[in-house]
């Protein structure tokens, strides 16, 4: 499956997937984000406070929704009964918390199945939950947003990276012509969608964006009868960088301080906390990190060095992560080598905050101001 983008330079659908609630709720009301990819269930509940939330109540499981989907089209009845089981623990917390505001996705792997429409139908007869099917450039809208808080008051160029399961989602941002102060604002502003309507603020250009149907699960697929580890890994990178394609227009350039890159996915989070010798996982010490390309490099060769037996004995990587983590190393290597910077800003957050922050923004119950 080809990756997915404009027809023609900077082209962007003219009408936003994200649409304002019709009754501006009270902002002391619940609020709620699922995510539902191709590996992961994660959700969200969280109420407004100050420009940004507070999470009252989560969840978070591998479900492996598309497990042999690259093989045979389709969900697998299996798949789907572990997939149905994690939604009716979310159904049961947004009972419990009685939300009423929510938005409920999913991503890859059901843009991808034969039958994702029945999944669907069943989800919903069987939970009550309606999920949305959500395309690939409302997906990179909300990985974006969801990085607001991160983006440097220097940064001219912007590249939004979101490495999922199934798919992998780039946005090139210009902010060249915002004002230093109002760049995250700028960012956040996107929640309109990327095609902004004309106004006196400063906008944020979305110069370009790509979705690459390939991601951590995915990838890994595509290379799961190599059985030399290093052997996989090159291959893997190689491949992804084929689908780059002309993606990449800094390739020849050298790196400069004023473009950022912000990673946000399972993969780059374990990185980082791999990076930083942590034992235990600490959110607080992983979002917002920054990490040189040396020192990625750095935890990429020692994953290399463990071995498969290794890397699943490795509490930094986790039992979760472990199968995954060197498809996912080799998407963010490649990246790092393809664009013109030697850091990267970690983020732990992606689209269950970005929905989180769309909604509330469309509400209106988000205080303006600094993050």
């Amino acid at each position: 499956m080809a990756p997915q983008r404009p027809k023609g330079a900077g082209a962007l659908a003219k009408k936003s997937a994200l649409s304002p609630a019709p009754v501006p709720p009270r902002s002391t009301e619940l609020y709620a984000a699922l995510d539902l990819g191709t590996n992961s269930c994660r959700m969200l509940i969280a109420k407004p406070q100050g420009n940004g939330f507070h999470v009252v109540d989560s969840f978070s499981k591998s479900v492996q929704l598309g497990a042999g989907l690259e093989k045979t089209g389709r969900l697998s009845r299996g798949s789907m009964t572990r997939t149905i089981q994690a939604l009716r623990i979310c159904q049961q917390k947004l009972q419990r918390n009685k939300v009423r505001r929510m938005r409920l996705v999913a991503t890859e792997a059901c843009r991808r199945a034969l039958n994702a429409n029945d999944f669907i139908k069943r989800v919903h007869r069987e939970t009550g939950l309606k999920l949305d099917i959500i395309k690939p450039q409302e997906e990179a809208q909300l990985a974006v947003i969801s990085c607001a808080p991160l983006v440097g008051r220097s940064t001219e160029n912007l590249l939004v990276v979101d490495i999922g399961g199934g798919s992998t989602e780039l946005v090139w941002i210009n902010l060249k012509d915002v004002p230093n102060h109002d760049r995250p604002q700028a960012i956040m502003r996107l929640h309109s969608g990327f095609k902004q309507a004309v106004s006196d603020l400063p906008a944020a250009q979305v110069v370009d964006w790509i979705s690459v149907p390939l991601g951590v699960a995915t990838l890994r697929e595509q290379f799961n009868d190599v059985e030399d580890d290093a052997a996989c890994f090159a291959l893997m990178s190689w491949f992804f960088e084929e689908n780059l394609g002309g993606f990449a227009p800094y390739h020849d350039t050298e790196p400069h301080e004023k473009f950022q890159i912000v990673g946000t996915s399972g993969t780059v989070t374990t990185v980082a906390a791999s990076h930083l010798g942590l034992k235990r996982y600490d959110r607080t010490k992983v979002d917002g990190l920054h990490m040189t390309t040396k020192e990625i490099d750095r935890v990429i060769r020692s994953y290399l060095a463990l071995g498969p037996a290794g890397r699943r004995a490795d509490p930094r990587i986790g039992q979760d992560r472990q199968a995954l983590i060197m498809s996912g190393a080799a998407i963010l290597q490649t990246l790092m080598r393809c664009w013109p910077t030697d850091r990267l800003s970690v983020a732990d957050r992606g689209l269950r905050e970005g929905l989180l922050y769309a909604q509330m923004s469309a509400d209106g119950v988000l205080e303006d101001g600094d993050f």
